[in-house]
C-alpha cells in the first residue's frame, strides 16, 4: 500500500517513484497497476502460445513482443530498487526476485551469443513460467485499482490465485521435462490437462510421465497441492467461523474469541466483561 501523508508533488524523485509503484488511488498509480497486470498476462500468454505449432512470422512477432515486455519489466525492476527505502531488502524480496528471474531467459538471448532456440529448452522454460508467481504482488493488501475489498474476499482471491499458480507452474514444469520425449505432451495445453486431472485425483491415464523428472514433477505438484491449498482454504473457513465473534480475552484461561452476548467464558466458565454500546 502506498504511504499516505505528504502530497505526491512534495516528495523527492525517489519517493515519487516508490509512491506511484505502490499507489492504487491516483490516475497514474491505477494506470501503472493495470498496465503491469495486462503485461504480466501477455508475458505468460506468449510462453503458452510458443508451445504450439505456429508459423515463423507469428513466432517472430511473439518474440518481439516478449522482448519488449521483458524490457518494460526490467525498467520496472530497476525503478523498484531505485525507489525502495531499503534497496537490499527490496532486492531479496521474493516478489522482486521472481520479477528478475522470470525475464532472465529473454534478456540472456539479447546479451549472450546464443540462438533463441537454444535458450527455449529445459530449465529456461521453467524459469519463464515462474512469472505467474508475480500475480501475488497484486494481492499484498486489500487496495486495488478498482477499490478496496474485504479481508474475506482477499483471502478467496488468494486461494483462487494459489490454485491457478500451482496448476500453471506445475504444467510448465511438466511440459519442460516431458515434451521432447513424450508424444502425448506436445503443447502446454496437454501438460495443463494432465496437471488438472492428476491434482484432482481423477487420473484418466491417457497421459503418463515417461521421464524420471516428469515423475518427480508430478510428485512435487501433488505434495504442494496437499500442503498449500488446504492452508489457504483453512484461512477462509477460519474467517467465516470467527467473523461473528468478538475479541474479548478470558482473564482465567486466555480464550480470546467469544459470542457478542457472552457473559461467561465458554471454555472455563469464568465471568468475562464486554463493552456493549447502548442503543438508548
Amino acid at each position: 500500500m502506498a504511504r499516505t501523508g505528504d502530497r505526491p508533488d512534495s516528495r523527492s524523485r525517489r519517493e515519487l517513484v516508490e509512491f506511484y509503484l505502490l499507489d492504487h488511488r491516483t490516475v497514474v498509480g491505477k494506470g501503472i497497476d493495470i498496465g503491469l497486470l495486462l503485461l504480466n498476462v501477455a508475458f505468460v500468454g506468449i510462453f503458452v502460445l510458443e508451445t504450439y505449432p505456429v508459423g515463423r512470422e507469428i513466432r517472430g512477432v511473439l518474440w518481439t513482443m516478449e522482448v519488449a515486455i521483458a524490457l518494460v519489466f526490467l525498467v520496472e525492476y530497476v525503478l523498484r530498487l531505485y525507489g525502495a527505502p531499503n534497496r537490499l531488502a527490496e532486492f531479496i524480496n521474493g516478489y522482486t526476485m521472481v520479477d528478475l528471474v522470470s525475464i532472465l531467459p529473454t534478456l540472456a538471448v539479447l546479451v549472450l551469443p546464443l540462438s533463441v532456440g537454444a535458450l527455449n529448452i529445459g530449465f529456461l522454460r521453467v524459469i519463464r513460467i515462474v512469472r505467474v508467481l508475480r500475480f501475488y504482488r497484486f494481492t499484498k493488501d486489500r487496495d486495488f485499482f478498482f477499490g478496496t475489498v474485504s479481508d474475506n474476499t482477499l483471502r478467496a482471491m488468494k486461494l483462487l490465485l494459489t490454485v491457478l499458480v500451482l496448476l500453471s507452474a506445475s504444467a510448465g514444469l511438466f511440459y519442460s521435462v516431458e515434451h521432447s520425449t513424450n508424444p502425448a505432451v506436445s503443447t502446454f495445453g496437454d501438460a495443463f490437462y494432465y496437471t488438472v486431472v492428476t491434482l484432482s485425483t481423477v487420473g484418466f491415464g491417457d497421459i503418463l510421465p515417461t521421464t524420471q523428472a516428469g515423475r518427480w514433477v508430478t510428485v512435487g505438484s501433488i505434495l504442494a497441492a496437499i500442503i498449500v491449498i488446504p492452508r489457504q482454504a483453512s484461512k477462509i473457513v477460519r474467517e467465516w467461523a470467527t467473523r461473528e465473534k468478538v475479541n474479548v480475552t478470558c482473564p482465567d484461561c486466555g480464550l480470546s474469541s467469544h459470542d457478542p452476548d457472552a457473559s461467561h467464558c465458554k471454555a472455563c466458565g469464568h465471568v468475562i466483561y464486554q463493552e456493549i454500546e447502548s442503543t438508548a
